[in-house]
């Protein structure tokens, strides 16, 4: 057997085949539902931990809540679920921290505890404190939702003000307004009054949001459209608490 001259080139060799996590990857980056869930299927044992946030991400939290090694997004997985109690356990031995509080917050609101207002006050505290952004958005959007729906009569005007610390500070920061923010702002709008800036919130709202989140059910039912939000709910695995109390009958006809 001959061998080649030193200086002749040899071929490349074949690239090896992306994992099923590099594809998972690309697909939510380009929002392509049916690779990303094909890829979902792929996934080798081992690939799983790290594909746990984007499987949330994709609106699959029971999956998430399986595969999840780090603890806030398995809590955040729980949550989705409505399973409210596992998430609390989830997060019982975890130093406090913004992100850590705004989650224990949504977990004793969804188990109806009295004092889920002022722990959602402690993680904006937190929030503050930490310049954490993404925890003070989602600290004042579960605020706003005590102060509409957790006190008699409703503080409507108080979770108006609430939302704009949070629309603010996505101003300042250069970044778009968070979509469950707006959905949330969409029917705190309504309740004060506005209908017509309702409608036009909602539609922001709807266009942010991603399939299959709690923010696309809101969004829809702040639209009038409650038989999508129920199909949107069903595909995301969402527990009910995260919308029974923006039932579309309560708000009334589509904005």
């Amino acid at each position: 057997m001959t061998l080649p001259p030193s200086d002749t080139p040899l071929p490349d060799a074949a690239p090896a085949p992306a994992s099923a996590l590099d594809r998972l990857r690309a697909a939510a980056q380009a929002t392509d539902d049916a690779a990303a869930f094909a890829a979902l299927l792929d996934l080798k044992e081992q690939e799983r931990a790290g594909a746990a946030p984007l499987a949330l991400q994709l609106g699959q939290p029971r999956q998430a809540a399986q595969w999840a090694a780090e603890p806030l997004t398995r809590a955040a997985a729980w949550l989705r679920l409505g399973e409210a109690a596992q998430a609390s356990q989830t997060l019982s031995a975890l130093p406090d921290s913004a992100r850590v509080a705004a989650l224990r917050a949504r977990a004793a609101w969804q188990l109806g505890e009295q004092d889920a207002a002022t722990l959602a006050e402690h993680a904006r505290a937190l929030a503050r404190q930490e310049g954490d952004v993404p925890a003070l958005v989602v600290a004042v959007t579960l605020l706003a939702e005590t102060q509409l729906f957790g006190t008699q009569p409703p503080q409507a005007l108080t979770a108006l003000h609430t939302l704009a610390e949070g629309l603010k500070v996505a101003e300042l920061t250069g970044q778009s307004a968070d979509a469950h923010l707006l959905a949330v702002l969409a029917h705190v709008q309504r309740r004060v009054g506005s209908a017509a800036k309702a409608g036009r919130t909602a539609h922001r709202a709807l266009e942010r949001s991603l399939p299959r989140s709690p923010a696309r059910v809101l969004a829809l039912l702040a639209l009038g459209r409650p038989a999508e939000a129920q199909a949107e709910a069903l595909a995301g695995q969402l527990g009910e608490v995260w919308w029974r109390e923006f039932s579309a009958e309560e708000l009334g006809k589509s904005l």
